[in-house]
């Protein structure tokens, strides 16, 4: 963090707050408060600070804009990861309602008699043969919900 840096490279060069305030035009209280983390250092002190500690703002900064990009990354992941999961999770069930309406096609076609046997089987008004297309196109709609969701 800023702070840290501040707090580092001061001490490095054997400074007191007030010496450091005294190198680079500002308040005891201001280096003070920069190295707790109280408050920031405007862009004027900070080419300052790099000046005198003859280090780059971004050198100056670098663990601070690090941290955050580490967190927005570890989001952004965990967003892509979930969203992954859910496609997989769709078309695992879109293929599962494919291969079972297929596998039903040619089991109508190869044995007509089973088909009846299924209709006669069902005690719903809804024909047997029915409920299974109808049971394996839901099937494939929710894994194309999971496919298409977004968050």
């Amino acid at each position: 963090m800023l702070s840290e840096k501040i707090y580092t490279l001061r001490r490095k060069g054997g400074l007191s707050q007030e010496q450091l305030a005294e190198k680079i035009g500002v308040s005891r209280q201001a280096i003070s408060k920069w190295e707790t983390g109280m408050s920031t250092p405007e862009l004027d002190k900070l080419k300052a600070l790099s000046e005198y500690f003859q280090v780059t703002i971004d050198e100056l900064t670098k663990n601070q804009a690090g941290s955050a990009s580490k967190n927005s990354t570890k989001e952004t992941e965990d967003l892509t990861s979930s969203k992954a999961g859910e496609s997989k999770i769709g078309i695992f069930f879109c293929l599962i309602g494919a291969v079972c309406l297929t596998l039903f096609g040619i089991l109508t076609v190869m044995h007509p008699s089973s088909v009846d046997q299924i209709n006669a089987s069902s005690m719903i008004t809804l024909n047997g043969t029915g409920i299974l297309i109808t049971l394996f196109a839901l099937l494939m709609l929710l894994g194309i919900i999971l496919i298409f969701k977004k968050k």
